[in-house]
């Protein structure tokens, strides 16, 4: 019998094999356009999970044939996944360009995903009958600055030729456009505009490529708006990178403009001197008067009223937010912070108490605040599914796709096939799903699931901690903080150990090309490749060492060297303030989006860590610390940055 089990065994991994040599052949005859090879194929997975893929390789090779057999019957199959929805896209979008509109109406009410343009076409559809409906329901696509897919430019112009899209509303597309540096539209946008506002090309391209020379040649004295608009599209521009040589230029010629361009430019150059961390930020912002900010100006006065410690100006930006953008975590936290300086107490601690029930950066430091640093739920005991539970999932076919596409190395293909197969579990199933991929060291989809829990939590698959035997000589050899460790390795690649990013960085610890040579210099590597930079041990080795010395090189501050191993130890460096400054006020004033989220993370990662392992474990704020001011730090410069 025993005999039996291991000869079954042994026979069910064969044929996986076999399956997964198939589908890659399938796959290089698909891109090499081989279809009668991949016809053959197609036959020895048609029994096969992997089969929805296999067919729709074969119906793209014909999709633009004036015989495309199969399709309706492939995309109105009821098993649906990524690709055959992918596909469905696809045929819809080809059927919506012929203006196969009966086509086109029979498929779109199936489709799981639906982007912009398949919107729009959906919209055209509906014309007959529905015109000014229709005009008039595509006209919130039109107040963008980014632009629109072809089947959305089409309803435009009949909206302009309708005058449903009015001379103003043209003109306020024009502003938006060029707040985002989208140049190439404000110039399709151009042939709508009347006559008085009438931009012109020629100085647009000008003041895009050469800002600084266009403003100091530039006469105003008789301008038009359009003159005008191009000149503070210049200024914003320069202000982006040299907001002193931009105040500089706009004080010569700040008389040539109205009132509410002025207020205008200064709401757009308090945002660019905040994120550039320039100290007269605030003054300018307050100059803007009452003209109206967006979400992300208001985002960044409020940061500025953080750096430089004004908490009423904090309120009072929080309090000028959309109700939906004033529910974000981060501007509770802060505006929580605002009204305990402010003397307001019980409204911080409602505020305080709502985001406790978070597991995130904020959730944390609003614990704090209240006079406790861990949440009641995170037991140390894992979660334990039944057998029964793990064997219904595992033999659904999304599941069973995505283990042998990750297997595979299709992580792409993968991540669909998983988001579509847990979309709609509650909450002890989504911890099924975790347990599953962690069994198949399926890291990233593990923490994936568990993430997503709301009030059934495992923390330890939400915070695994794979090749923890690895990584202790190294951890010992560089003294450093395991939880830390694993806070940052988490956030870098979920513990994917070929990760690599856009990028270039490579591994478990994402480490960069450049900086793996330099370390490996330092520690004598004498036999170093770029091909070891993946290799488990030396990736580990080549980042633990790093991370030690962007720490020491930074005064042991982990908020710091965090925000060094993404974005460089320079420009850590050069986001400190001239004194001391909050840990928190450091990292929320950070200029970059993705390093800011990044390091608030990594610290949140560590402080999870830390009670996964069992450690004795200091509060956030006390890890966040006080991040010293630029007069006062170490004057040793790092040789590389990441």
């Amino acid at each position: 019998m025993k005999y039996l089990f291991l000869l079954l065994l042994l026979i069910s991994a064969v044929a996986v094999a076999d399956q997964e040599e198939d589908f890659q052949a399938a796959r290089e005859a698909y891109r090499a356009g081989d279809a009668a090879r991949l016809d053959v194929l197609a036959e020895n997975l048609k029994n096969t999970v992997l089969e929805p893929y296999v067919t729709a390789y074969q119906l793209r090779l014909r999709m633009y044939t004036r015989s495309p057999v199969g399709f309706k019957e492939f995309i109105a199959r009821p098993d649906n996944t990524p690709v055959i929805d992918q596909l469905r896209s696809d045929w819809l979008k080809w059927q919506a360009k012929q203006q196969n509109w009966d086509e086109f109406n029979a498929g779109f009410p199936r489709l799981l995903q639906v982007d912009d343009e398949l919107t729009c076409f959906a919209l055209q559809a509906r014309l007959p009958g529905n015109e000014d409906l229709v005009l008039h329901d595509v006209r919130e696509f039109w107040f963008s600055g980014m632009g629109q897919p072809e089947s959305c430019v089409t309803l435009f112009n009949l909206a302009l030729a309708k005058g449903i899209i009015s001379d103003d509303e043209v003109w306020q597309r024009t502003r938006l456009a060029l707040e985002v540096n989208n140049t190439e539209l404000v110039k399709q946008l151009v042939a709508r505009l009347p006559l008085e506002r009438k931009i012109s090309v020629r100085a647009l391209e000008s003041a895009a490529a050469q800002p600084d020379r266009y403003l100091a040649r530039v006469k105003l004295d008789k301008s038009t708006e359009a003159d005008r608009i191009v000149a503070l599209y210049a200024l914003q521009r320069l202000a982006k990178q040299l907001p002193q040589l931009a105040y500089t230029r706009w004080k010569k010629i700040e008389d040539k403009f109205t009132s509410d361009e002025q207020f205008y430019f200064y709401g757009w150059l308090g945002y660019e001197g905040a994120r550039n961390l320039d100290d007269r930020a605030l003054s300018w912002f307050k100059s803007s008067k009452d003209a109206p900010l967006n979400d992300l100006q208001l985002a960044w006065r409020t940061r500025a009223a953080l750096r430089a410690h004004n908490w009423h100006e904090v309120w009072t930006s929080i309090t000028a937010m959309s109700p939906s953008q004033q529910r974000e975590g981060v501007w509770r936290y802060w505006k929580a912070r605002a009204w305990k300086v402010l003397g307001r107490d019980s409204e911080a601690e409602i505020l305080f108490v709502g985001l406790s029930r978070e597991y995130n950066f904020y959730g944390q430091l609003a614990l704090e605040e209240l006079g406790t640093t861990s949440p009641g739920d995170i037991k140390p005991e894992n979660f334990q599914p039944t057998i029964f539970e793990i064997e219904a999932m595992q033999s659904q076919p999304p599941m069973q796709r995505t283990i042998l596409l990750y297997r595979m190395g299709l992580r792409e293909e993968a991540a669909k096939e998983w988001s579509l197969a847990v979309r709609k579990l509650d909450d002890r199933q989504l911890l099924v799903a975790s347990e599953i991929a962690s069994r198949n060291e399926m890291y990233d989809r593990s923490i994936n699931a568990a993430d997503r829990t709301v009030l059934l939590h495992d923390f330890s698959l939400r915070y695994p901690s794979p090749f923890r035997d690895s990584l202790q000589g190294n951890i010992q050899e560089n003294k450093l903080d395991e939880a830390w460790v694993y806070g940052l390795m988490r956030q870098e690649s979920r513990f994917v150990t070929q990760a690599k990013s856009n990028v270039g960085a490579l591994g478990l610890m994402q480490v960069m090309p450049a900086t793996a040579r330099w370390v490996a210099q330092k520690l004598g590597m004498k036999d170093y490749r770029k091909v070891l930079v993946s290799q488990l041990d030396t990736n580990l080795k080549l980042g633990t060492y790093y991370m030690k010395n962007v720490l020491s090189t930074l005064g042991n501050s982990p908020v710091l060297a965090s925000a060094a191993y993404n974005a460089g130890p320079a420009r850590a460096r050069r986001w400190q303030a001239d004194k001391p400054l909050e840990g928190a006020i450091y990292v929320e004033c950070i200029p970059f989006d993705e390093t800011r989220d990044y390091v608030k993370k990594v610290m949140s990662n560590t402080m999870y860590y830390a009670r996964v392992f069992g450690h004795a474990t200091l509060s956030l704020k006390e890890r966040l610390g006080m991040i010293e001011g630029k007069s006062g730090t170490n004057p040793r410069s790092m040789r590389n940055e990441r």
